[in-house]
């Protein structure tokens, strides 16, 4: 399976931006996703992830309450809903399939990853 993650850019701290993470080679319906990020010279931490159906979903406690990950499974694609930013949130931005379907906050459970996208929040 292949994953595009766009979606990112330039953003004040306060607003808003939402990446979508295409998959394709095959139908990513009965996997987990999940959306990471690292900022530089630092590693690659999660940010949530979502369980096969999309009823289930994970959140770093740093991110809780801002952003909201989200699927369609009809169109194979995945998104995280990012609200309030703020310049700790600037990283590069990946998403990555789970083949457990669960919504896992543990990295070396994904295995195919997407490009990153930049999201840079200035102060």
């Amino acid at each position: 399976v292949q994953l595009q993650a766009f979606g990112g850019g330039l953003v004040q701290a306060g607003g808003s931006l939402r990446l979508s993470c295409a998959a394709s080679g095959r139908t990513i319906s009965t996997y987990g996703m999940g959306w990471f990020r690292q900022a530089p010279g630092k590693e690659r931490d999660i940010v949530a992830a979502i369980n096969w159906s999309g009823g289930s979903t994970y959140y770093a406690d740093s991110v809780k309450g801002r952003f909201t990950i989200s699927r369609d499974n009809a169109k194979n694609t995945v998104y995280l809903q990012m609200n309030s930013l703020k310049p700790d949130d600037t990283a590069v931005y990946y998403c990555a399939t789970d083949p457990t379907g669960w919504a896992s906050p543990v990295r070396s459970e994904y295995d195919y990853w997407g490009r990153g996208t930049l999201v840079t929040v200035s102060s």
